[in-house]
């Protein structure tokens, strides 16, 4: 007898086998969540002097299934660590949109500051034009007592006001690749508007008095290290798991030829479970108990620094945003009036040749250096306020993270 025939029988009887064991273990068992079963076909006890399957009483055509049954309740944990995990991902998708924020309103800041220092300093060149012509006119007719350093420092403080200009439309540019990069090259050649947006001139000063654990845990970036953490708890109950046995069931039908008188033989079925016994654990449960436990106090350790690095980032700002709207105070209400009516008082003391000329170009100059610093610090103390604004902002929902697990 050949012994391709001699499987048929045991296949087809397998397979239904097979199926019928799923059906049932299904609803109880949650096969589809378990490891995927073994089958197993053989020939069982062939005589190697004729390998005639009806020789001897014993040999049989088998096929066998077996099922793993994963230890403990590593299956709910394995599913629970990965949901977790998957819900570390909406906190850090909003975590970049708060970062994407923050980073655009920088560059738009910066293309602001470079576009209104050349507005300004093209408004004021009119000025030092007519100082030049001034002082030309009064070398030319000597009815001022100009001298001819009055016209060479007129000129060169001209070249100077160029060559400025040519550096702001060179951070202009550089500006607008950058914001480019980010909103589009078209938009970005668009010109911004010439105010800040109310927006990022808010006063907060009392905004953010609290300085405790719960002003900060609501940060998106904070949120996915909860998630984290609690994957990582759940790390370890899956190592705690190892030390439990792992079962399996199999089950084994043979198939029997008849015998050499033609004598029917019945066929045989088998069944039975299996385990194994975790009792040397030194080298391998213990082991990777203690690495999953050492992740854990390290994600702990994480989350602690983070909502510490967190904390002083916004005290930071908030002592800048102060410090800023202090000067930018002092600028607007004392020192530029008090710098217009220096330049003012010098350009008329030398109109009426009582003055020196150089006096003068320097009070204007110190005027338009301070007009363009305090654009940067309006620039600076609104980049401070976007920073500030990440760093407290509030994850939309709320995450299935445990404080339980922080005081382990």
């Amino acid at each position: 007898m050949s012994i391709r025939p001699f499987f048929i029988k045991p296949a087809i009887l397998g397979v239904l086998l097979f199926s019928s064991i799923s059906a049932w273990a299904q609803p109880r068992l949650e096969l589809m969540r378990l490891p995927d079963p073994r089958v197993t076909i053989g020939a069982a006890n062939l005589p190697l002097d004729t390998f005639d399957t009806r020789q001897e009483p014993m040999t049989q055509g088998t096929i066998g299934v077996t099922q793993r049954i994963p230890r403990g309740d590593s299956l709910r944990l394995a599913s629970a660590k990965k949901e977790e995990m998957a819900g570390v991902q909406p906190y850090l998708r909003q975590n970049r949109r708060a970062q994407v924020t923050e980073t655009v309103t920088h560059l738009w800041l910066d293309l602001w500051s470079s576009q209104e220092s050349i507005r300004l300093i093209e408004q004021n060149r009119g000025l030092f034009e007519q100082l030049a012509d001034v002082a030309e006119a009064g070398y030319t007719s000597a009815t001022m007592g100009s001298r001819q350093q009055d016209v060479i420092r007129a000129s060169l403080e001209l070249t100077r006001l160029e060559d400025r200009l040519t550096a702001l439309h060179t951070q202009l540019a550089s500006s607008r690749e950058a914001l480019g990069e980010w909103i589009g090259s078209s938009q970005a050649q668009l010109s911004v508007t010439e105010n800040i947006p109310p927006l990022l001139l808010e006063d907060v000063s009392n905004g953010w008095s609290e300085t405790s654990v719960e002003s900060v845990i609501r940060h998106p970036s904070i949120r996915a290290t909860d998630q984290l953490v609690d994957a990582q708890a759940i790390d370890v109950d899956l190592a705690r798991q190892a030390y439990k046995p792992e079962w399996s069931v199999f089950a084994q039908y043979g198939y029997r030829d008849r015998a050499p008188n033609g004598q029917d033989r019945a066929d045989l079925f088998s069944i039975g479970i299996g385990f194994d016994l975790p009792i040397f654990t030194g080298n391998r449960q213990d082991r990777r108990l203690n690495a999953s436990a050492a992740r854990l106090e390290a994600e702990k350790t994480d989350r602690v620094l983070r909502i510490r690095s967190f904390q002083a980032r916004a005290r930071a700002a908030l002592a800048r945003i102060e410090r800023l709207d202090d000067r930018i105070d002092l600028y607007q209400q004392t020192l530029l009036p008090q710098m217009e009516e220096q330049a003012g008082a010098s350009l008329t003391a030398y109109n009426n040749d009582d003055g020196d000329f150089a006096e003068a170009v320097r009070a204007r100059i110190s005027e338009l250096n301070a007009e363009v610093e305090l654009i940067q610090m309006m620039a600076e103390r609104a980049k401070t306020l976007a920073s500030f604004r990440y760093l407290t902002t509030e994850a939309s929902n709320i995450p299935s993270f445990s404080m339980s697990h922080l005081q382990d």
